[in-house]
């Protein structure tokens, strides 16, 4: 790949921030603080949607969390079909098993309830319902779907992913062991509650994880290059609160205030990176939980701070002003300087929070087509501070893994 290559890059990036304002873009109705979840039959009753699909999984199921929403439903007369069987990185067979329940069962809408694989697989059942005609591969990539889904509401029980907010829906194809995304304005839910309650037994390393997926698209949301105020400031302010509370709620899971502004955090970081896109970090993270079913928020996680080191010169700005602007390094430092001591920063919090520095679970022969895949995801799409070639992508693959010492 030569200059040309990131000319056009550059070039398909500049059309969709000209058209960007011009997008059907929407937030989803907003339901927010401790027993929020409460409220979900105001969303649904004045719509006169009488039959839902609760979309969740076992774990949930297991926590009693499922009963809990259903139970809300059914005292507002409202019949939930619970299908629990959503897993990790929610594949193409999961998507349609639910889609098969939503027609047989005459359902009306989608509740989502879960992490972002619950949420996902709705929004991939969403999909399907729009376009009936065309299966989930083919909806795969930009702007596919175009067409109104049933009415959707959200409700994340970790604080990460934010795809209470987005257009994305993440898909993995168990066959070939690959994770894509589906990108359309249609996928961001109708509907969010965000509860801090349903998030308090979380585990340590759950919060940990989620807590740096949320801070990952807040950053490779600020350090990108189609940015709105808008974005900037949603990027800005899940940064602080994450900064603030992460830890600390990783130390105390009961601290409630702490899950609420982490569950805050999470949707702002989400409306960031809807807009404004992640960057390479994603597409790396996406090829590793396809391949290995390495956890998202882990995989980011243990990428980020080598990816932002990498970029060097081309992202310091914009990363120094982020983290000057939320309060994490001193507003006087030169930006390289608080651009390095962020990323301290990052390998500091993982470790605190037992975060591994490496993931070998990296095999040197799939190198090759891991690399093909996270360039095939970023580039030309990404609006990443500076484009990365194969030697650059393999590069990052081994020292993410551990063989090569940055």
């Amino acid at each position: 790949m030569g200059w040309w290559y990131t000319v056009y890059c550059r070039l398909y990036q500049g059309v969709f921030r000209v058209v960007s304002p011009f997008l059907p873009w929407r937030e989803p109705e907003l339901y927010e603080g401790p027993a929020s979840v409460q409220r979900l039959p105001e969303i649904l009753e004045p719509r006169r949607i009488r039959r839902v699909l609760l979309v969740t999984d076992r774990g949930i199921v297991q926590a009693g969390l499922a009963q809990k929403v259903a139970g809300i439903l059914e005292e507002a007369e409202i019949v939930p079909i619970i299908f629990d069987e959503t897993v990790p990185n929610p594949t193409i067979d999961t998507i349609e098993a639910a889609l098969r329940r939503y027609i047989t069962e005459g359902c009306q809408a989608l509740i989502a309830l879960g992490g972002g694989s619950a949420i996902d697989c709705a929004k991939g059942v969403g999909a399907r319902i729009a376009r009936p005609k065309k299966k989930i591969p083919q909806l795969r990539g930009l702007l596919k779907i175009r067409k109104k889904l049933p009415f959707f509401v959200a409700i994340p029980t970790t604080a990460g992913t934010g795809s209470e907010a987005t257009i994305a829906a993440v898909i993995t194809n168990a066959e070939t062991h690959e994770k894509f995304t589906i990108l359309d304005h249609s996928l961001i839910p109708h509907g969010a509650i965000l509860d801090p309650l349903l998030t308090l037994g979380l585990p340590p390393s759950i919060t940990a994880t989620t807590g740096m997926d949320a801070l990952t698209h807040a950053v490779e949301a600020f350090i990108g290059r189609s940015n709105t105020r808008e974005t900037e400031a949603a990027a800005i302010e899940a940064t602080r609160l994450i900064h603030e509370h992460l830890l600390k709620v990783y130390r105390n899971g009961q601290d409630v205030e702490g899950r609420e502004r982490l569950l805050r955090a999470s949707y702002l970081a989400g409306k960031a990176f809807t807009r404004a896109y992640v960057g390479y970090v994603h597409a790396i993270a996406h090829t590793l939980g396809g391949m290995y079913g390495i956890a998202h928020g882990l995989a980011n996680a243990v990428i980020l701070p080598y990816v932002l080191e990498y970029f060097g010169k081309a992202a310091e700005n914009r990363l120094a002003l982020l983290v000057q602007k939320a309060g994490i390094v001193a507003p006087s430092l030169p930006p390289e300087e608080g651009a390095r001591q962020f990323i301290q920063y990052i390998r500091k919090l993982n470790k605190e929070m037992n975060i591994p520095e490496h993931l070998p679970q990296i095999q040197e022969e799939h190198i090759p087509l891991l690399v093909q895949r996270a360039l095939a995801e970023a580039n030309p799409l990404y609006p990443v501070p500076r484009i990365f070639d194969v030697d650059d992508m393999t590069y990052l693959y081994r020292v993410i893994q551990g063989t090569i010492t940055p």
